[in-house]
């Protein structure tokens, strides 16, 4: 099942232009004439990269990484929690109990044992991990740091690859990100602008997949759109209203993308879901991130180049007024038990395992990570609070080194003693395997923030 949003006009004398510009999910994407104006076309990618595409799966809250990956099981109860580790499929890696289905698959994947950054505050340290940079990111009290806010890791991919009129390049499956009631920054297009923001997907277990950036104005729907000439012809009137201007017969290009999602019959089948087999989609989780995973697949087979699969929108968990995040300050093993580790268990090993049987591992880099870490030491609620200092990641596919473990930290996982790495570092390495290193970055006019981490691949 798909669902597509509604745009209701005010106006009594038609369609205004901004929203013309909305439909199909121009206005969503935030484009503007100028933006269309100088969209690209010709990909700058090295063409021996080692991959092809980057799924990241965003688990946003802070997982804890005693709790996951990096497990003290000689340090003071206070610090090591209830949890052992168990053994992996690689001699040597261990991992925690409660994520059985990924310790059978370490030769898939590297854990990072090292990374950190610098802030503890939700909107400073996702901007961090979503942009290797902190520059323009908002706090939980709304001030906003000095600086140009950064693109996003997949708005660079965007923009160094191209405008492709069949499928968006940089694709996001969930809300936008909230700690509290604030969104924070450092989703989109920053510095290269709204072009390159993410074409927004999610998935509900009773409607099914939304897309909320096809808004149609009443009297349009997706079987009336059954070609691009009959919605152009069906806008002609409303189109009249617009002043006479050559940018307008420029739009052709980023039509065929918007609305190709609403009216080629192919291009609609990749978000169907129940085009899948049944035990697969069993397999996946029938809940919203596994349905999320399976659909990141889908993106990705069919042209997507960079998805970003947000484990919720909200930094908080269900107990707490949120979506189910990973910011788990108090009741921390209960919640993770409950729900968060077996969720992770199934639908990671789900989307690795199906990823490569068809063969799209190996071109494929999986990173799953959030912004932060917890404190090692359990607070007076069974909970964990925010820690930045040190932290885990995975990192799987796409040329990166299986059964391999990257730093390594201190006796209660406090602080790194072998190996720092920041987000920064991580992301520089994931895109320099699919082709965009410092000579793209800088030739796009931007920065290189990170260097390459040599252990992960």
């Amino acid at each position: 099942m798909l669902t597509a949003g509604r745009l209701r006009t005010k106006h009594c004398s038609g369609i205004s232009r901004r929203e013309l510009l909305r439909v199909g999910s121009l206005g969503a994407l935030g484009l503007s004439l100028g933006d269309l104006l100088r969209l690209e076309a010709n990909a700058e990618v090295r063409p021996d990269a080692a991959a092809k595409s980057v799924i990241l799966l965003w688990l946003w809250g802070g997982p804890s990484h005693l709790d996951t990956f990096d497990l003290k099981p000689h340090a003071p109860t206070e610090y090591r929690g209830p949890y052992s580790p168990i053994a992996t499929n690689v001699p040597g890696i261990d991992i925690c109990e409660m994520l059985p289905q990924i310790a059978r698959r370490a030769d898939k994947y590297s854990i990072i044992r090292s990374l950190h950054c610098d802030s503890n505050d939700h909107g400073i340290a996702g901007t961090i991990g979503l942009t290797g940079d902190k520059t323009g990111a908002i706090s939980l009290g709304g001030q906003t740091l000095v600086g140009d806010l950064r693109p996003a890791h997949g708005a660079v991919v965007s923009k160094l690859l191209g405008f492709d009129p069949t499928m968006p390049r940089f694709v996001t499956l969930g809300g936008h990100l909230h700690q509290g009631h604030r969104r924070i920054a450092g989703e989109g297009g920053g510095t290269l602008g709204t072009l390159h923001d993410p074409f927004r997907l999610d998935y509900d277990p009773e409607a099914g997949v939304k897309i909320p950036q096809l808004d149609l104005i009443d009297g349009l729907t997706t079987n009336g759109l059954s070609s691009r000439r009959d919605l152009l012809a069906a806008f002609e009137g409303q189109s009249r209203r617009l002043e006479e201007s050559s940018e307008i017969a420029q739009l052709d290009s980023f039509y065929q993308q918007a609305f190709s999602l609403l009216t080629a019959p192919d291009a609609r089948k990749v978000f169907d879901l129940e085009r899948e087999d049944d035990k697969l989609r069993t397999r996946y989780g029938r809940f919203r991130f596994g349905q999320c995973c399976l659909l990141a697949r889908r993106m990705i087979e069919h042209g997507a180049r960079f998805v970003q699969v947000n484990w919720s929108s909200h930094v908080e968990p269900v107990e707490d007024t949120g979506d189910g995040g990973w910011d788990m300050h108090d009741r921390n093993f209960k919640q993770f038990q409950e729900r968060h580790a077996w969720m992770l268990d199934q639908s990671l090993t789900a989307l690795l395992d199906d990823m490569d049987e068809r063969g799209l591992l190996k071109e494929t880099i999986v990173v799953a990570v959030g912004e932060f870490g917890r404190t090692p030491k359990i607070n007076h609620k069974s909970g964990r609070d925010h820690w930045h200092h040190c932290y885990s990641g995975l990192v799987a596919g796409g040329g990166v080194r299986g059964g391999n473990v990257v730093g390594s930290s201190d006796k209660h996982a406090e602080h790194p003693v072998s190996n720092p790495v920041t987000p920064a570092d991580l992301f520089t390495t994931v895109l320099e395997q699919i082709g965009i290193g410092t000579t793209q970055l800088t030739t796009s006019g931007l920065t290189p923030l990170g260097n390459p981490i040599e252990e992960l691949v």
